[in-house]
């Protein structure tokens, strides 16, 4: 039995599923200490408080991203991440040291969080960086449009902000592309997929699932709840219907039921969630955020995977989702091809037991660094 740190991004839950999929995996043999913020500490928190004693949740401050207006602020994200860095980092750096040394750690995980890799590094544990975030650094994105490549590019040095160095590096994501050079060592995988995704058994149930952010315009409500089939809604809570579209609390049991039983989703693009709709074969139309760099690069793929659609989340048009969801029948082939194959989760395992056997013995041949050639 070892004792495992893990830190994640609190922002949003698919930091938070793909994390509470591995501790399941992970607390049967190891003791396991969880420092996350916002969303997933909330969730986290209730998932694991029934006093099994194995894993503990401990809240720490973390970066939100900030909306004005409905819409994504970039510049307001940027200075509030600044902000945290210059206050709040270092002494939360101080603070987790002393809380590895109390707990012992024997391995750090980090799923995009700052303030656990460079306490770790301080303490001289190793690392095993897990997250979907990376694949900006070690990714040939040229298949993407030049704009698009030029965001990866900036956005790329924030990632390398957080995780300047790890002793592994594993990118999880629903789609693949060759290595950069001096990359070669991370680990591609898929999503790390929850047992009621891979225990599921889809089929068409004759409605639409769809998981929005908090800020998404009325106009995409009403437009969903005009567009002919029963819409669920999850992502904004309990509310009155509009139309045919309800609205429902996150409740993890009763999602995978709706996932499973939809006949497509139009939701929000990240990475999580687009894994595990692929995993159950359903087409899927994305509403990236035009300022939301990382879910248009997911859209982008999910694209070109044939395996479904996307429009701007402000360009949405009742004509635009009728197009979607008269034409499902073309996203069939490509889906057939990767349903059942997407769950990244036993590598994931793999990885981390073995780090734990070798602690530092093996390190990565390749160094990272920024920028990238």
């Amino acid at each position: 039995m070892a004792k495992i740190a893990i830190s994640l991004c609190g922002e949003g839950r698919g930091h938070a599923t793909r994390i509470c999929t591995l501790v399941e995996h992970l607390e049967r043999n190891h003791d396991i200490l969880i420092f996350t913020s916002a969303d997933a500490f909330e969730f986290l928190s209730q998932r694991f408080s029934d006093d099994r004693g194995r894993v503990r949740v401990s809240e720490i401050p973390g970066i939100v991203f900030q909306y004005s207006g409905g819409r994504l602020d970039v510049m307001r994200s940027i200075a509030v991440g600044l902000d945290y860095q210059a206050r709040l980092l270092g002494p939360l750096v101080d603070r987790l040291i002393r809380e590895l040394e109390e707990f012992d750690a024997d391995l750090a995980v980090t799923d995009f969080e700052p303030a656990l890799p460079r306490a770790a590094a301080r303490r001289g544990i190793p690392l095993v960086s897990i997250d979907h975030q990376h694949f900006l650094l070690a990714y040939d994105l040229r298949s993407l449009p030049p704009l698009m490549q030029w965001n990866a590019w900036l956005i790329g040095h924030a990632v390398w902000m957080y995780v300047a160095e790890a002793t592994d590096t594993v990118v999880s994501a629903f789609f693949r592309s060759p290595l950069r050079r001096g990359w070669e060592h991370v680990v591609q995988v898929g999503p790390l997929l929850r047992r009621e995704i891979t225990r599921a058994r889809p089929r068409d149930d004759g409605f639409l699932i769809s998981y929005l952010r908090r800020h998404t315009p009325f106009d995409v409500l009403s437009t969903l709840a005009d567009c002919g089939l029963p819409v669920r809604v999850y992502g904004l809570g309990e509310r009155e219907p509009i139309g045919n579209a309800s609205f429902h609390a996150i409740d993890e049991h009763r999602f995978v039921e709706d996932l499973a039983g939809c006949r497509a989703m139009i939701s929000a693009a990240g990475n999580q969630l687009i894994g595990e709709a692929l995993h159950l074969g359903k087409p899927m139309l994305l509403l990236p955020e035009r300022a939301h760099a990382e879910q248009l690069m997911n859209s982008h793929f999910l694209s070109g995977m044939g395996c479904g659609d996307f429009i701007l989340l402000e360009d949405v048009t009742p004509e635009r989702v009728q197009v979607f969801l008269q034409g499902l029948d073309r996203f069939a082939p490509s889906l057939a091809a990767v349903a059942g194959q997407m769950d990244g989760m036993p590598e994931v395992v793999r990885v981390i037991e073995h780090r734990l056997l070798q602690p530092l013995a093996e390190t990565p041949a390749a160094v990272e660094s920024w920028p990238p050639d």
